[in-house]
Formats: C-alpha cells, structure tokens, sequence
C-alpha cells in the first residue's frame, strides 16, 4: 500500500468512528429515557471535521493512485452513508486501488 493509500485507509476508519458516535449520540439525544446532548454536541464537529478531511484525502488518493472516474466517485459517495467508508476501504485494499497504478 501506498503512503496516500494508508492516509485514505485511516482518514476513512476516522470518518466511520465519527459518524458512529454521532449516531449513538442522536440516539441518545433523541431517544433515551434521560436525554443529553453531549454525545452531539462532541461528535457532530469531530464528525464534520473528518468528513471534510475523507473529502480532500479521497481527491488526493484519487489524483495520485489514478483512480477511475467511478472508483473516485464511489469513494466520494460511501461518505454519505453510516459506516460505508469500512467496508470501501476494505474492498479498496482487495482490489488494489490503494496501491500504485501504473
């Protein structure tokens, strides 16, 4: 695996961490017996923050590794969803788009 490759892979465990704790703080917020904000009002930026960082590391992998116009855009689209980024970076690996092309 490429430097940028190892950045893309712990950039987006980092994103699906976050979006994690996001949800179980919503959940808390929204559905507990005694709610509290806290888990929100923590995550949310941290979250926020790590999908900005997903988004300009996924471009970066996506220049340098020669991605494919929808190998780049699938990356782009797994951040939208809960917990996606996981399993795209592990099918990443497989196929071997974290390491050099060409």
């Amino acid at each position: 695996m490429t430097p940028i490759g190892r950045v893309f892979a712990t950039v987006a465990f980092i994103e699906a961490l976050t979006w994690a704790g996001l949800l179980v703080g919503m959940y808390f917020k929204y559905h507990a017996a005694d709610p509290t904000t806290i888990g929100v009002r923590l995550f949310g930026p941290l979250h926020g923050f790590a999908f900005m960082a997903y988004v300009v590391v996924t471009v970066l992998a996506a220049v340098r590794l020669r991605w494919p116009w929808w190998v780049a855009g699938l990356a782009l689209l797994a951040a939208i969803p809960p917990l996606v980024t996981l399993p795209l970076e592990v099918w990443f690996k497989r196929r071997g788009w974290l390491a050099r092309k060409g």
